[in-house]
């Protein structure tokens, strides 16, 4: 979720206990005032003075339990620095001793939320603090505006190098400088085209074109620019630096990872450490098997592979190995049949169904906006989904999941269901039966729709702990989870039938579709361990060795990747997540071996089995971060799943290991552990 996502639902839910009713909504998410975007104004001065009105309370100093239920109305992003709201929390971690288990859980995390915003500091350390916190967000949008402004181009001449196919991404363009005299005497100006070097563009170009040279330009450029973020990047590690050393840790890395499951920065290095020793023999006879590709299909004698060569020869050999269509593979997934998917899961595992429900005037803003609820027929209503699945101009790019509402128990009788928004930039179409998802598309809405079951199936006392408020790097175990059913053919013929033939998707389609994802999977899963150690390192003890940033980037690519690192680019420049995830990535990595695990353990003999999803939801799910992480995970899947290490945990990787055939490789690592 994005911090404007973060502040909008923790806004609504401070507002939120005095609009429970969806009944007899008449703006955006059932709230009168979001008639219009200029209601956002109102709606929030509506909601400090419903937080003044609440932090007068415990100022009292209430009995404990009414501090934390309190304090779980309002939002301490907006008051960290509230020494009054510091000392309650303080008095009712005294006291938590009569309190429930999770409120207990629930006071110990609010102080230590406010002594990681600095309240515990003097005040002239307090003031640093919050300075800081001011420079790293202009810093972080000033990077994230460098990246829109300037995403940098290639002139490519003459236009002939640029195939049909990918004419929708470049413009044309002509020089001046040169003409051709045709027979007729006419003087006409060469043409060529021009590509823009954005994120998207550059992908498509490396993975299609066939010309070496463009593919080498763009990449160049695609991996320089913008040139301002590579000192933008080292004032936000310094800023962060100065903040971390200020709380007592040595790097801003420890400050982030203390909170997580790995608990410091030397867990997750020995975890990702790992990682690269398992994937390593692999991986480089994926590169060998790409380079003899590369020689012998395409007679390249000096054969050696470039940094720009891994998509293109990728795809290709994919391509002459398994003879897959991409059009053929989204004949068979249409949008309705995919949120048709999501209610096969629901039904299946759940027992649960979605309703449609009309929406109310100026509940939406957009008409094709979607509102489902999730109904259990012994329990009633379970949450809301809104699904907001189109592209449009201004929109959130990609997809995402946004928790609006957090659910809570209000009183013995009554609990504020979950309300959360599923996100996708789909093509835009009247009807989602003529709107066909490319098969990533697939895989990447039921990654957030695992998000979105983590919200939708919370049943904990407070919102501070509802769903997908949970630690870091526990976060993204459902979401990678639910991937594996995007995959498995007993789940996709419930839903993937052929859009005018209503055929079942065959299984040797899946079965081909399976290969080709398979191969190159440990190359792919090394770029990731390569850019979780860079986001380590950036953030971890200063001086940055090696030198500067992009130094950092090079050095760890020769060391944990079988490819060269190219001189003169800044990769670093435009990799947002060291922003939004700073020392923080390596969750990707860990989730996916818990997320292995549970599908080997549990799921995979049965995916769809009401068995299989009650223990999901009993003994996952529903806990949201009400209880530790750690003890769920045992709970669901019993001893094994991880294993502890100076003071963290790291999942045990086996499972992932089988599951991608690197068992022998792995346990000859193990053994020399």
């Amino acid at each position: 979720m994005t911090m404007v996502g973060k502040l909008l639902s923790r806004t609504l839910n401070v507002f939120g206990e005095r609009r429970r009713s969806f009944s007899s909504s008449s703006g955006l998410y059932g709230f009168p005032h979001l008639k219009t975007p200029k209601g956002f104004e109102s709606f929030v001065d509506e909601a400090i003075q419903r937080s003044a009105e609440l932090i007068a309370y415990i100022s009292t100093a209430p009995p404990a339990a009414d501090i934390m239920r309190t304090m779980d109305e309002i939002s301490d992003t907006y008051l960290n620095t509230n020494h009054d709201l510091y000392n309650a929390v303080k008095k009712a971690e005294q006291e938590c001793h009569m309190l429930s288990e999770e409120a207990q859980r629930g006071v110990r995390n609010l102080r230590a939320d406010f002594e990681r915003g600095g309240i515990h500091l003097s005040p002239e350390k307090l003031h640093r603090v919050n300075s800081l916190n001011v420079e790293i967000s202009q810093l972080s949008r000033q990077y994230n505006e460098n990246i829109v402004m300037d995403p940098g181009n290639v002139d490519i001449y003459p236009s002939s190098r640029i195939p049909k196919s990918l004419h929708y991404l470049v413009k044309p363009i002509y020089r001046s400088g040169s003409s051709i005299v045709t027979g007729s005497n006419t003087v006409l100006k060469e043409k060529g085209y021009q590509i823009t070097t954005d994120p998207q563009t550059v992908a498509a170009i490396l993975q299609h074109s066939s010309d070496d040279e463009v593919r080498k330009m763009v990449y160049i450029q695609g991996n320089s620019v913008p040139h301002a973020n590579v000192e933008v990047l080292r004032r936000l590690i310094s800023a962060r630096h100065e903040i971390a050393q200020m709380m007592g840790c040595k790097s801003y890395a420890e400050f982030a990872v203390k909170p997580n499951m790995a608990t410091t920065p030397d867990v997750v290095r020995s975890f990702l450490l790992e990682m690269s020793k398992m994937v390593q023999a692999k991986s480089k006879e994926e590169f060998e098997l790409l380079t003899k590709f590369k020689r012998e299909t395409f007679g390249r004698s000096d054969g050696n592979l470039r940094a720009w060569d891994e998509a293109y020869y990728m795809t290709m050999m994919k391509s002459s190995t398994y003879k897959l269509d991409n059009s053929v593979v989204a004949s068979y997934f249409s949008l309705s049949n995919c949120i048709e998917g999501l209610k096969v899961l629901v039904q299946s595992l759940f027992g649960a169904t979605f309703h449609n429900i009309p929406l109310e005037p100026g509940e939406s803003w957009d008409p094709q906006v979607l509102k489902l609820s999730l109904h259990h027929p012994e329990e009633g209503d379970l949450g809301y989904l809104y699904l907001d699945l189109y592209s449009r101009k201004g929109k959130y790019p990609g997809c995402a999941h946004f928790a609006i509402k957090g659910g809570r128990k209000i009183s013995q009788t009554e609990y504020q269901l979950p309300v959360v928004a599923l996100v996708c930039n789909f093509p835009r179409s009247r009807s989602p039966s003529a709107v066909r998802l490319n098969h990533w598309e697939v895989e990447t809405l039921f990654h957030e729709f695992g998000h979105a079951l983590h919200s939708l199936l919370s049943r904990t006392d407070y919102q501070h702990f509802s769903g997908t408020r949970v630690v870091l790097d526990f976060a993204e175990i459902p979401s990678n989870l639910f991937e594996y059913y995007a995959w498995d053919y007993r789940v996709l013929k419930r839903f993937a039938r052929h859009y005018s033939t209503g055929e079942e998707i065959p299984r040797k389609l899946v079965e081909s579709m399976k290969g080709a994802k398979d191969m190159f999977a440990t190359t792919d899963l090394q770029r990731q361990i390569f850019y979780a150690l860079v986001d380590q390192t950036l953030f971890g003890e200063q001086p940055l060795p090696y030198g500067d940033t992009s130094s950092v980037v090079a050095e760890l690519k020769r060391q944990h990747t079988c490819w060269e690192h190219v001189e003169g680019t800044h990769w670093e420049a435009r990799f947002s997540h060291l922003l939004n995830y700073g020392a923080g990535y390596y969750s990707y990595l860990y989730a996916k071996c818990f997320a292995a695990t549970i599908w080997k353990k549990l799921c995979q003999e049965d995916p769809l089995s009401l068995t299989t999803g009650f223990a999901l939801r009993t003994k996952f799910l529903q806990h949201g971060g009400a209880r530790d992480p750690a003890s769920l995970l045992n709970d669901l899947v019993g001893d094994g799943i991880y294993r502890h290490c100076n003071g963290g945990i790291i999942p045990d990787i086996s499972s992932l290991s089988d599951e991608m055939k690197l068992v022998e490789e792995y346990q000859q690592q193990v053994h020399l552990l």
